[in-house]
């Protein structure tokens, strides 16, 4: 496995143990998220809504039983093919790669959430994804990016911790590059057998993305620094939240 070309994210988030390991994800918390951006939006009925980068769906399914059409993208063919399971009439999954335009024009608005972000190689090619992902908006459609302080993380790492979760051990050891990624690396010994993962993201400042936002014409609505949407503080807020518009 680990000896594989494919980019880190193809690997890792396909296997079983990226879901192993993050399975205590909290539900509440994503939940009580996705109804705070429903009251801040207030979306129109007939609302249109991209979920990118949306793993196995929970996010996209959350939105739609609150009523609204919702198409939920991904790089992982794995995920995809789990959340089709539960796809519906309003309900839409594909396997797509966020770097190009999913659909000209078509969505009312975009979430991209829980650092799905970050993933490439270069600031450049990263910063890019905001561009093909707003030329799948809606004029005036609205884009909600929500990305780690990386202020925050890279201050408070923690460098090395051990899980055993469904008697599978891992090793997780993190460290911040030269060259600004947040880099994770993962050991996984599952009775026996050895694995080795990886996952980087780009430690992309709230200034270079306010830059590119610029440079590409896109308006700043707001900027938050938590899952309750308060108001971002570099040295202390947990998250940093663009709500953008086209």
């Amino acid at each position: 496995m680990g000896t594989s070309k494919k980019e880190w994210f193809d690997e890792w988030f396909n296997t079983i143990y990226y879901h192993i390991l993050y399975k205590h994800r909290d539900h509440e918390e994503a939940a009580a998220f996705l109804d705070q951006l429903i009251a801040y939006f207030q979306p129109n009925p007939d609302a249109k809504i991209l979920d990118l980068a949306c793993g196995k769906g929970r996010h996209s399914i959350y939105l739609n039983q609150k009523g609204f059409d919702v198409t939920g993208v991904d790089l992982s063919e794995e995920n995809v093919k789990f959340a089709r399971t539960k796809a519906n009439d309003t309900l839409h999954f594909a396997v797509h790669d966020m770097r190009n335009v999913y659909a000209d024009e078509k969505f009312d608005y975009v979430f991209n959430l829980f650092t799905s972000f970050g993933y490439f190689d270069s600031k450049d090619e990263n910063l890019s994804v905001i561009d093909a992902t707003i030329k799948s908006l809606k004029p005036n459609g609205k884009f909600l990016l929500d990305f780690l302080n990386p202020y925050v993380v890279v201050n408070n790492l923690i460098h090395e911790e051990d899980k055993t979760i469904e008697n599978i051990h891992f090793n997780i050891r993190r460290s911040y590059t030269e060259d600004e990624f947040i880099l994770k690396n993962i050991e996984v010994d599952d009775h026996g057998q050895h694995y080795e993962f990886q996952e980087k993201v780009k430690a992309i400042r709230r200034t270079d993305f306010l830059d590119y936002f610029n440079r590409i014409n896109l308006k700043v609505i707001d900027i938050f620094g938590d899952y309750e949407l308060s108001e971002y503080r570099k040295e202390e807020s947990s998250r940093l939240i663009f709500v953008l518009e086209k």
